[in-house]
């Protein structure tokens, strides 16, 4: 039901032009951020995450045994002799 007249002038296009474009930029990020949240993966904590790295990266062959037992005396050294940041 109308009760400006029954027409629209400038400012009435130019309120509903705006008022959709702000609908869908709303709907849209909705729509992303709860796509980003379902796929999140869940994120380890940061001391298994690199010996579980460093595991992996031996599984597949990448390195060998000596490497892996070198880089994993460096991750369980609690920090001796890494460069501070």
């Amino acid at each position: 039901m109308y009760w400006n007249r029954h027409e629209m002038n400038g400012w009435d296009w130019f309120a509903m032009s705006a008022g959709s474009v702000l609908i869908w930029v709303l709907l849209i990020t909705v729509a992303v951020l709860l796509f980003r949240t379902l796929n999140r993966t869940s994120e380890p904590s940061h001391g298994d995450s690199a010996e579980r790295l460093l595991a992996e990266r031996f599984a597949r062959g990448e390195i060998d045994e000596e490497e892996y037992w070198r880089r994993m005396s460096v991750l369980r050294a609690d920090g001796v002799g890494l460069p501070k940041t």
